[in-house]
């Protein structure tokens, strides 16, 4: 007597699941350093709870992660989450960068981005809680006044003074000399490192905005973010100081297509060092503008202006 068609089937879906748990991609410790964020201990709590679970070398998975094939996508996530934040070895770099990563984490978790909200659906113990994200702030203060005595030296920026060639970006993104020529698109500061930001375009970026053709920006846009330190002298008075850096986006949605359309380069420096330990810096990039993906991953929009008025 044979077995109904449907019991076969099911005995080798069953066969086939239990074979595919055997087949399980490693989530071990990375070969990094170990060292974790120098943090208070409240701190370092809310990241323990809320973080660590993808942002670690000890992830931690409830119990439906570990079953295949929800296991392969999740440990897919997390091997991508350590490439852009490791918690566990955030501490190896130098304090200001730690507190500098911290920041942007906080930033994403504001607008939204992380948890991503497909983990959210599914783990919804995750989210960051109003009273942690405030502690999180608190720590970071990034408005928090310069002493007078310790603010850096103002000092006419030299951020234009530089206009030969740097060496190319680990990614091929090349250097534009001409940067500072651009017109201005947008300023900004950031409190947690005390800079301020030029945000200027050439003449393919300024045309698309004053045509107001930027859904998406067309091929051929280049932005330069320029950065300064700040100096404040503890009477309101707030002035740009050192050149720290230059950023580039460059938007050819082709040639840039594994980095949604945008190229990505940073020149450090006044010897304009370009960024990065390998060609795979720009995750920090792609990390950080994933929450712009409905203004084509572009923080920082012109004004519009009413033509005729």
């Amino acid at each position: 007597m044979r077995a109904p068609r449907w019991i076969v089937v099911l005995g080798v879906v069953f066969v086939l699941g239990v074979a595919m748990q055997a087949v399980r991609p490693s989530l071990g410790k990375p070969a990094g350093s170990q060292a974790e964020i120098a943090a208070p201990p409240e701190v370092r709590a809310i990241l323990q709870r809320r973080c660590y679970a993808c942002h670690s070398d000890a992830p931690q998975l409830a119990w439906f992660d570990q079953v295949e094939p929800a296991y392969w996508m999740v440990a897919k996530d997390v091997r991508e989450a350590r490439a852009h934040l490791n918690f566990s070895e955030l501490g190896t770099k130098p304090v200001a960068a730690q507190r500098a990563e911290l920041f942007e984490a906080v930033n994403m978790i504001q607008l939204g981005a992380m948890p991503l909200p497909q983990y959210l659906a599914v783990h919804r113990e995750a989210g960051v809680t109003p009273e942690e994200l405030a502690v999180l702030k608190t720590w970071l203060a990034p408005f928090a006044p310069v002493a007078a005595s310790a603010a850096a030296p103002v000092s006419v920026p030299s951020f234009g003074e530089r206009k030969g060639a740097a060496s190319l970006s680990l990614n091929g993104v090349p250097y534009f000399p001409d940067y500072r020529d651009w017109k201005v698109i947008s300023t900004t500061d950031r409190g947690d490192n005390h800079t301020m930001r030029i945000i200027t375009g050439n003449d393919v970026a300024i045309r698309a905005a004053e045509q107001r053709k930027i859904s998406p920006w067309p091929d051929g846009s280049v932005f330069a973010k320029i950065t300064m330190a700040s100096s404040d002298d503890g009477q309101g008075h707030v002035s740009a100081g050192k050149f720290v850096q230059v950023e580039f986006m460059v938007k050819d949605a082709q040639k840039y297509a594994a980095t949604q359309g945008w190229g990505y380069a940073r020149y450090k420096g006044d010897a304009l060092k370009p960024y990065g330990a390998d060609a795979h810096f720009d995750r920090e990039c792609t990390g950080c503008h994933a929450p712009m993906r409905d203004n084509d991953f572009v923080y920082s929009m012109p004004i519009a202006r009413e033509v005729g008025r």
